[in-house]
């Protein structure tokens, strides 16, 4: 037996070199899951509405109650940029970051864009009861959702990848479902968000 057969054989291990952003409508998970992901990698995890509100000293509603929407959005913006500018980290977006043409370039051209597709029935069980979704405080949820549905999923289409979540399912097993997606989407596109090392 040579040497080189007697070694043991070590499973090759996952390293992040490109951030992954998670994208998708409030409660879809990404949150939750993104702080499982960012552990599965061993990379850092950033929200980027909690960045803002730090970067603001305000909490998501209250920017929007004081200065709209437009000027969330533009702060929003700005932020995605600038943390897509360091090293690879998991980053979860507002529902409506993805929408912003400017911001969808940055995450086209810095970091692989994943999203969290639920459906109608999903999205109301998990906001039901929370007031801090501003777009939801102004109206019936169910509507405003489907509305949203209506707006955004299109965009959100244009996703490097597309992971549905679904009620009952852990937000582990989802982030094992995005590792898998993230290593298939590497091999066939040769400029993924992870390498074998």
């Amino acid at each position: 037996m040579s040497e080189a057969s007697a070694e043991p054989k070590t499973k090759p291990s996952l390293r992040l070199v490109r951030p992954v952003v998670l994208i998708g409508l409030m409660g879809a998970g990404k949150s939750s899951v993104g702080v499982r992901l960012a552990d599965a990698l061993g990379a850092p995890f950033k929200d980027s509405d909690a960045e803002i509100e730090r970067a603001a000293n305000l909490t998501v509603p209250e920017i929007f109650g004081r200065y709209g929407e437009s000027d969330f959005r533009d702060g929003e913006r700005k932020v995605i940029a600038r943390l897509l500018s360091g090293a690879p980290l998991v980053l979860a977006t507002g529902g409506g970051a993805f929408m912003n043409a400017e911001t969808r370039a940055v995450i086209a051209e810095r970091a692989v864009s994943v999203w969290l597709k639920a459906d109608l029935d999903v999205l109301v069980s998990r906001t039901a009861g929370r007031n801090h979704r501003p777009l939801l405080n102004n109206g019936d949820p169910r509507k405003i959702l489907g509305q949203l549905i209506d707006e955004r999923y299109p965009v959100y289409g244009r996703a490097d990848i597309r992971v549905t979540s679904r009620q009952g399912q852990s937000h582990d097993h989802m982030a094992k479902r995005i590792v898998a997606a993230l290593k298939k989407h590497a091999a066939k596109t040769g400029r993924g968000a992870v390498e074998w090392t």
